[in-house]
C-alpha cells in the first residue's frame, strides 16, 4: 500500500469573525483591544476581516485579551441541515401520526417536529404534559382541535398557538383531511446522539 501524504484544505481558515463577534459581544472598540494586546488597530482590523494571517503568538495574545479559549477559533460552525426526507421518524405518543424529528438529536437547546395527522388523528383521550418551558404548535395545513384542562380551542392553517410548558392539553383532528403542523419545543422534551 502506497502512503499518502497529508494536503493542506484548500479552504481558508476564517477566524476573523469569531474574533469580531467576541469583541462585539463584549461592548469592546477594537481600540480597546489594541490597547490590551499592544497590538496596532489597523493590524486588528485586517485580522478581523481575514487579510492578515496572525501568528500562533498574536492569536494566543488576543484570545486572552477576549477571554475567548484558543481552540473555540477553530470549531466548526454549529450549523446542520435536515431535509424532510432523511428527517428521522419519532413516536411522540400520538395516535395516526407521522412525525419526523427535523432538528438534531443531539440538540438540547430546542426541537422541532414536523407531524402530518390523518383524520381522527388522537394525541390520546387523557391529557398529557411535556417537560418544556414552551410549547408551540403552527398549523401548516388543515385543522387542530387542542383540548385544555379549561376547554378546547380550535387552530385553523396559519393558526399558531403558544403553551406554557408543563400545561395538560392534548389534540385531535377532527378536520375530513390530513392536517400538518409544526411543532416546537423549548428546551427539547429529549435529546440524545443520533
Amino acid at each position: 500500500m502506497r502512503a499518502l501524504h497529508p494536503a493542506p484544505s484548500g479552504a481558508p481558515l476564517a477566524i476573523g469573525a469569531k474574533l469580531r463577534a467576541t469583541r462585539l459581544a463584549q461592548s469592546l472598540t477594537i481600540a480597546h483591544v489594541a490597547e490590551a494586546s499592544g497590538l496596532s488597530t489597523g493590524f486588528i482590523s485586517r485580522v478581523e476581516r481575514d487579510e492578515t494571517s496572525p501568528s500562533v503568538s498574536t492569536l494566543v495574545t488576543l484570545c486572552q485579551v477576549l477571554s475567548l479559549q484558543l481552540g473555540a477559533l477553530f470549531e466548526p460552525p454549529e450549523n446542520e441541515v435536515i431535509s424532510l426526507a432523511d428527517a428521522p421518524r419519532i413516536n411522540m405518543g400520538g395516535v395516526k401520526a407521522v412525525e419526523k424529528l427535523l432538528t438534531p438529536r443531539s440538540e438540547s437547546r430546542v426541537q422541532v417536529l414536523r407531524s402530518v395527522l390523518a383524520p381522527g388523528a388522537s394525541g390520546g383521550e387523557e391529557l398529557y404534559t411535556i417537560n418544556c418551558d414552551v410549547e408551540v404548535v403552527h398549523v401548516l395545513t388543515g385543522s387542530l382541535r387542542v383540548r385544555l384542562v379549561g376547554g378546547a380551542v380550535e387552530l385553523m392553517a396559519g393558526d399558531t398557538m403558544t403553551l406554557a410548558g408543563r400545561e395538560p392539553h392534548s389534540w385531535d383532528n377532527e378536520f375530513g383531511g390530513e392536517t400538518e403542523l409544526i411543532w416546537t419545543i423549548v428546551p427539547a422534551a429529549w435529546s440524545g446522539s443520533s
